[in-house]
């Protein structure tokens, strides 16, 4: 039960953060761009892999915590 509610308190953290910084995510692109589009471009390229990334390295550490 409490590895549940570990894992549960442990996603829900990751989706807040994210959330708040996919809100402000177009502010920061619009600022950035203002200095260079390809820069702009990396810095939401990198916002949206490293939201798949942290879930990747969760499942890596997982699978290798359960040998």
């Amino acid at each position: 039960m409490k590895e549940n509610r570990d894992a549960i308190v442990g996603a829900a953290l990751v989706l807040i953060s994210f959330g708040i910084a996919a809100f402000l995510l177009p502010r920061v692109v619009l600022a950035v761009g203002e200095f260079s589009t390809w820069t702009a471009a990396a810095v939401a390229a990198l916002f949206v892999a490293a939201f798949f990334a942290i879930f990747w390295l969760r499942a890596l550490w997982q699978r290798s915590k359960d040998k």
